[in-house]
């Protein structure tokens, strides 16, 4: 299993996050080797080296791959939306993710907790994320679509812990009413929604009272 030929180096790197996302999946991080994700692949162990050092820089890059694209589709569906509704839609896509990507990002944050090179790798993904969508509530914030006293790094945290959360508590364990779940949703981000004229000018009175 050498080089295929006319296979390009993005190509072959494509099958290889492709592979790991499906291997980390069925036999979990501790339970595969990298010979098992160069199988599947096709490609030979040195081909797999040559784009990744090893297994966890594999892991954490298979789950930035596949964690990407469904969030992107979920972007580019609605280009111009406010932030708070994308927020929305993001929330409501949760529930319906992929079981195989759930299985990654599980099988992800269990392996950071006992291998030190994955806690590493997965430290920086954590902080990529959550600077996304720092940088995503202050824009809305700048906007006026959001109410400037919240925080957004404890908002990008809040995202985060909602979105791991439902990777591990999976509709096979407990699936919720899509139109309950929306409303829910819906009454969260209202709340995060910038104040108007008369509720900022109430919160500045009592403010100043105080």
């Amino acid at each position: 299993m050498g080089r295929i030929a006319g296979v390009t180096a993005a190509e072959t790197r494509a099958r290889l996050l492709r592979a790991a996302a499906e291997v980390f999946a069925a036999r979990g991080y501790d339970g595969t080797r990298v010979a098992d994700i160069a199988v599947a692949a096709g490609v030979s162990n040195g081909a797999l080296y040559a784009h990744f050092g090893s297994k966890a820089d594999l892991l954490v890059a298979a789950l930035r791959e596949h964690g990407r694209r469904p969030l992107a589709d979920v972007v580019a569906a609605g280009p111009d939306l406010p932030v708070p509704d994308l927020l929305l839609a993001i929330g409501r896509w949760l529930p319906h993710r992929n079981a195989a990507r759930n299985d990654v990002i599980v099988e992800a944050m269990v392996a950071a907790r006992r291998d030190e090179d994955v806690a590493l790798a997965m430290r920086d993904y954590a902080a990529e994320r959550a600077g996304w969508l720092a940088d995503l509530a202050r824009v809305a914030q700048d906007g006026g679509e959001l109410d400037p006293r919240v925080s957004p790094d404890a908002l990008a945290h809040f995202c985060l812990l909602l979105s791991v959360g439902s990777a591990l508590i999976s509709p096979a364990l407990h699936a919720v009413d899509d139109e309950e779940w929306g409303a829910l949703l819906a009454r969260v981000v209202g709340a995060l929604a910038a104040p108007s004229n008369t509720e900022r000018s109430t919160h500045d009175e009592g403010t100043h009272r105080s």
